[in-house]
């Protein structure tokens, strides 16, 4: 039900002077992310000038050769670079067994210079892999990305302090916070419910104090549930599926979704678009984030917090009291 100020807001509207909403502001990840960065850099400075010789250690496995695995692999290791994080690539031919792969984690579960471990997903194996067992192979303690069962568990009961949240969610609630929009008492609606980002953006909103809807394919009435959105996070991997019109008016739209469509303006032929049409949410959202240089920065921001704050935590628990 309409508020008698939004009704006499419409109303008004409706007349020959039509008041026009300005457009939405635009929640870059690309800056948000560099002030992570930023922040970060100076942690692991200040661990190394606490603790002589250390620095935050990390792994990236790899199954294979993927052109696009190695790309998000590259982005990575930049990163981790420019904030003093040691970061190696541990690349296995496409030819590895599951055992072989799993052999090498338990290697880098035992060793103390590594504090962040990353299993490139998909694995290029001509061998039969088990994602899900070797994802749940990694040490809770070192699992950055936060995708195995003990983290997500943890996630799932609200033990936020003691787990690693996945780097998409991390990455759309930081985006939110700098909205300035409090998540406490709103209604917030995910779109997409996998293991990587919608089921643990549900979580970590719920424990945020908002009260959470999660649509999926078989949500009967998808614009409905969307037009009661606070805040909305969609990622479902469906160009521009999520319309403008859609929308609840001054809501907040996180839009997590990488896709490609034809553009023939362009020198490739395609162009990057996320989940929501950009052009008529941008209309009637309050803030939104745009594709590319929105949610993706924030990912791999939120995997090097995590990858020190796991170092943080060894030297919590290994460094003898003074």
């Amino acid at each position: 039900m309409f508020s008698l100020a939004v009704l006499s807001l419409r109303l008004r509207s409706s007349g020959c002077h039509q008041i026009r909403r300005s457009v939405a502001t635009v929640v870059s990840g690309n800056k948000t992310s560099r002030l992570v960065r930023e922040r970060l850099r100076q942690q692991v400075e200040d661990m190394t000038g606490l603790f002589s010789g250390f620095r935050p250690g990390l792994v990236v496995l790899q199954v294979g050769d993927r052109d696009d695995s190695n790309l998000y692999i590259s982005t990575k290791l930049r990163a981790a670079a420019e904030i003093g994080i040691e970061a190696k690539h541990l690349r296995l031919p496409k030819t590895t067994t599951q055992e072989e792969v799993l052999q090498n984690i338990r290697s880098i579960n035992e060793n103390q210079s590594v504090h962040g471990l990353i299993v490139q997903l998909p694995l290029d194996s001509v061998n039969s892999i088990d994602t899900e067992l070797i994802t749940n192979a990694v040490s809770p303690e070192k699992d950055v990305d936060g995708l195995s069962c003990i983290n997500a568990g943890k996630l799932s009961r609200g033990d936020l302090k003691h787990c690693f949240i996945p780097c998409t969610p991390n990455g759309c609630m930081e985006l939110i916070r700098q909205t300035g929009v409090s998540v406490g008492g709103k209604h917030a609606v995910v779109v997409g419910r996998s293991k990587i980002v919608g089921a643990p953006m549900h979580d970590l909103l719920l424990w945020n104090h908002a009260t959470v809807t999660t649509c999926h394919s078989k949500t009967p009435d998808l614009p409905e549930q969307v037009s009661r959105a606070d805040i909305l996070v969609v990622g479902v991997g469906q160009a521009e599926m999520v319309r403008g019109e859609w929308l609840k008016e001054g809501g907040v739209v996180i839009d997590c979704g990488i896709n490609h469509i034809a553009d023939e303006t362009k020198p490739s032929g395609k162009r990057v678009v996320g989940d929501v049409h950009y052009a008529s949410a941008n209309q009637r959202a309050g803030f939104i984030t745009p594709v590319p240089g929105g949610v993706g920065p924030m990912t791999v921001a939120m995997l090097m917090e995590n990858t020190v704050q796991s170092a943080q935590r060894f030297l919590l628990k290994n460094q003898p009291m003074s």
